[in-house]
């Protein structure tokens, strides 16, 4: 008995189908950590963007509250309406003294890489020196400590009266501004070499070119970087000033034109203007520091 039920197969259960029950589909649930992959990128999205909204739209409400309480400055919209109205020709001109908002940047900006390039070309080898010398470092040292905390505008008055015109006197304000941050950072990279790079120079008994070449300059660079960083950022703060002052075409001109002439929303929009270019030129040199840090890494 035992041997024929072992010999007869076990039959399947009956399912709910066969039993007369409705057929059901089940469907699979999706796992959790799906679910959360998919939540993931819009949540990402919202942290990055909710702050910078949030800090727009109660500057906008300030602005709002401050133009409801004053008459003579304008709301938002109405800056608004003037910036469509400027930007819809920017580059018009009528005389040297009435030309559109686009060729006053260009003219602030020409000024300032003249002067920034000029600062380079003196700051960054004298950066060298002082930090490669000791004996120049001493001679230059109280010297720079002196002149730094000068503000840039109190050399603007030397310039007028050595260079006998406005131009000239605004670059050299840019040039004395942007030279300290070049010559103090670089300095201060050559100072941080590693003993042990320049005592392997010595051994190999390597000329000064290739010393400056092949070990100062690739390690001192993230300095040199930051210092050429603080030197735009600084020259593009003392470029709108000294325009004021000297007059001619820039945007530093323009905002005390449109002062004189009263429009007030023309100088809210100069004022952002002066922000995008200032953060696109620091966004450029963290760029270009990025890339040339990366690639001595990979060197």
């Amino acid at each position: 008995m035992n041997a024929l039920l072992k010999s007869v197969p076990n039959e399947p259960a009956p399912s709910p189908t066969a039993a007369g029950g409705p057929a059901r589909t089940v469907m699979p649930r999706k796992p959790a950590s799906v679910v959360a992959r998919r939540a993931q990128p819009f949540a990402t999205a919202v942290r990055l963007v909710a702050p910078p909204l949030t800090g727009i739209a109660l500057v906008l409400v300030i602005w709002q509250v401050i133009a409801a309480q004053n008459e003579a400055f304008p709301s938002p919209l109405v800056t608004w309406q003037a910036a469509l109205e400027l930007f819809a020709d920017p580059f018009y001109r009528n005389s040297p003294n009435d030309q559109g908002i686009g060729w006053n940047v260009l003219a602030s900006l020409q000024r300032v890489a003249v002067g920034f390039g000029l600062a380079a070309l003196v700051g960054i080898p004298l950066g060298f020196v002082i930090g490669r010398v000791q004996f120049v470092n001493r001679m230059f040292g109280p010297i720079i400590s002196l002149l730094k905390p000068v503000s840039p505008l109190a050399w603007l008055p030397i310039g007028l009266l050595v260079f006998k015109s406005a131009d000239p006197a605004a670059i050299w304000s840019i040039f004395i501004c942007s030279i300290w941050p070049m010559i103090i950072n670089t300095a201060v990279g050559v100072q941080r070499v590693p003993q042990d790079y320049m005592n392997v120079a010595r051994v190999l008994n390597l000329s000064e070119w290739k010393i400056l070449t092949k070990i100062l300059l690739p390690s001192a660079l993230p300095y040199i970087l930051t210092g050429v960083r603080l030197a735009i950022g600084t020259a593009w703060l003392v470029i709108v000033a000294a325009e004021m002052l000297t007059g001619g075409v820039g945007i530093g001109f323009w905002v005390w034109d449109e002062w004189n002439n009263l429009n007030v929303a023309h100088i809210i929009i100069a004022i952002a203007i002066i922000g995008v270019v200032g953060l696109l030129l620091e966004l450029a040199l963290v760029s270009l520091a990025r890339a040339l840090t990366h690639e001595q890494v990979a060197n």
